[in-house]
């Protein structure tokens, strides 16, 4: 079975152009499947610098394990992926992600201050002594995510909201040049939310990448400027213009979007 998705794959596979150096990430027919049934099938993707991408589509449709796939997290039937025009491995140091929630472990006995130094490791390596330069540092993450008052508090006493802003500022002590999350707005309040856009937004400004996994489409609009929609095929990718549209988001989501929800998204 994984042979016939490999060989379906490789004759599916767009020819695309060559990596670009500036592109931050590029995709080129990527296949992951479970069980032997494709959860991801050849799909490309290409994540522009400076720019904030949305990965969207129904329930199922594949989003966490392509974001997860292309970081080499779990792996590929087939497809290619590269960063800053470069193989995935050599590129890494300019990386950071922020995965889901549910995939951490709470139990771990760690500070709030210890994980976001974890952030500094690659850079540090890990028999290099913490300064307190490097403290400083990570107290300054903290505070761009609002958490600096909870620095020496243990990581399994944080609401869902705090955790999901304690792992961003490990992110953000890693100094990279991308970033992805897997569902960062999954499960937190509202304030928590606006917070964690706005350090994102900020990342854009400075001229770094963003791209997100992400589920409510009434925010989508708001919050980034391109999309990567999907459902286990590319559906669409592009500008919220190009891609953003209402008859995209009727070939993936089918009859699970209600005629006013798309009327609505129609007018974006």
């Amino acid at each position: 079975m994984i042979a016939r998705l490999r060989l379906a794959a490789r004759k599916g596979l767009r020819t695309g152009p060559a990596p670009v150096a500036d592109h931050p990430m590029e995709v080129r027919g990527l296949t992951v499947s479970y069980g032997g049934k494709p959860a991801v099938f050849s799909v490309d993707a290409s994540f522009h610098a400076g720019s904030m991408t949305a990965i969207i589509g129904p329930n199922g449709a594949g989003k966490s394990t392509f974001l997860k796939a292309a970081l080499g997290i779990v792996p590929r039937v087939s497809g290619q992926v590269t960063a800053f025009g470069r193989p995935l491995g050599t590129a890494r140091a300019r990386i950071a992600y922020v995965p889901q929630r549910a995939s951490v472990d709470w139990d771990f006995p760690a500070r709030v201050i210890d994980v976001v130094l974890m952030g500094l490791y690659r850079k540090l390596g890990l028999l290099r002594p913490v300064t307190r330069a490097d403290r400083g540092f990570a107290m300054d993450c903290l505070a761009r995510v609002g958490m600096e008052g909870f620095a020496g508090r243990q990581i399994g006493q944080l609401s869902g909201g705090q955790a999901q802003r304690v792992f961003l500022a490990r992110a953000l002590a890693q100094r990279a040049d991308l970033y992805l999350l897997d569902e960062p707005f999954a499960g937190v309040d509202a304030a928590t939310e606006r917070a964690i856009i706005e350090v994102l937004k900020g990342l854009r400004a400075e001229g770094r990448t963003v791209v997100a996994v992400h589920h409510d489409l009434a925010t989508v609009a708001d919050y980034f400027d391109r999309v990567l929609l999907l459902n286990v095929r590319r559906i669409a990718e592009g500008t919220l213009a190009e891609a953003f549209t209402p008859e995209a988001l009727q070939a993936a989501y089918g009859g699970r979007l209600a005629t006013s929800h798309l009327d609505r998204l129609a007018t974006v």
